[in-house]
């Protein structure tokens, strides 16, 4: 069971989000806040495996209560999926240099909204088809920057898989490793390119050429 969290200012939305989210079973509301610094206090509570994070909100907003989970060593394993209605770049950047797992826009399908959860919960990240196309000609602009350490040829295999937007288990598959390896691999890479999550890796192998736009 998928355990998410929603974080949204208004009632309305929140009430409405919990029977789309919960409709095949696999995925439980198990709390809801309304501003970023109560996420923070309910993910250290109840550690989710997802948080969905709208952006406006009062007090403290999405993008700051995004850094500071991500930040957070115990809150590691919690991904953050974003749903908003703002498409802007400004929100879409600050979001993903956060620490965003996914972002995805409010006219999202319910079923749509339900394979972000899950991809997120996987370890994955996902972009809305909206906005992805941004994300990638502005990584794409600085294409042929030189990876800040070499990589094993593994590494880089993985590094290319992560870039495609595979989660862990769909990355030991394409390479017959185990899910624990294809975790560790990821891990390093984090690690040896200084990169803060996934959306990060995805942001840097597009930079770098190790993936193109296109690329399956």
């Amino acid at each position: 069971m998928i355990r998410i969290l929603l974080v949204d200012d208004q009632e309305l939305v929140r009430a409405g989000l919990r029977p789309l989210a919960e409709r095949d079973g696999d995925i439980s509301v198990v709390g809801e806040a309304a501003d970023g610094r109560s996420a923070i206090a309910r993910c250290r509570e109840l550690r989710p495996d997802v948080v969905l994070m709208d952006l406006s909100m009062p007090g403290m907003n999405g993008v700051e209560a995004t850094r500071e989970l991500a930040a957070d060593p115990e809150l590691a394993s919690t991904g953050v999926l974003v749903l908003t209605t703002f498409d802007d770049d400004a929100d879409l950047f600050d979001a993903i240099r956060a620490g965003a797992d996914g972002y995805l826009l409010k006219d999202v399908s319910p079923a749509e909204l339900r394979r972000a959860i899950r991809a997120v919960a996987a370890g994955g990240s996902l972009l809305d088809p909206a906005v992805a196309g941004r994300v990638m000609r502005a990584a794409t602009a600085g294409r042929g920057a030189a990876l800040p350490a070499e990589l094993t040829e593994r590494e880089a295999e993985v590094f290319a898989l992560v870039g495609r937007g595979l989660s862990n288990e769909e990355i030991a598959k394409a390479l017959f490793l185990s899910p624990a390896t294809a975790r560790t691999y990821v891990s390093r890479l984090l690690a040896k390119l200084d990169a803060r999550d996934r959306a990060a890796l995805i942001v840097l192998a597009y930079e770098t050429g190790a993936v193109r736009p296109g690329d399956r």
